[in-house]
């Protein structure tokens, strides 16, 4: 896969613009996104919604484990949600931990504006 592939296929993904998650920095092995959360992101007690924090860490794993120019897809994830946020922009860092030929392990923590952090999120992803 040749970079400009690589940013054209985040340029295409829809569901990230949906869900109003940019990116904000990227380089091999890691990535930065940011979602300013909205009344959409909420769920019926008020809290931003797990799914919508998942859909943000994932977006950030998907960047880092496709940085390589090498597609690359989630094989196994698994994360542990730690503060519920109402309010303000949430930010996922990815991390990537280990790579080989065919996997690559990575850790994505998403914090609140205010720096806390509010889930820790571990992905595995096979490299095509």
């Amino acid at each position: 896969m040749k970079p400009s592939d690589f940013k054209q296929r985040l340029q295409n993904d829809q569901f990230a613009r949906h869900n109003g998650i940019e990116m904000m920095d990227a380089s091999p092995g890691y990535a930065r996104v940011k979602m300013d959360i909205q009344p959409y992101h909420l769920n019926g007690v008020g809290i931003v919604h797990g799914g919508a924090i998942f859909t943000l860490a994932d977006f950030a794993f998907a960047i880092a484990a496709n940085s390589h120019d090498q597609v690359a897809v989630a094989i196994n994830i698994s994360i542990a949600y730690i503060k519920a946020v109402k309010d303000g922009t949430l930010y996922a860092e990815a991390r990537e931990l280990s790579i080989n030929p065919k996997l690559g392990v990575y850790q994505v923590d998403v914090f609140h504006a205010d720096k806390e952090l509010v889930a820790s999120f571990q992905g595995m992803a096979y490299r095509k």
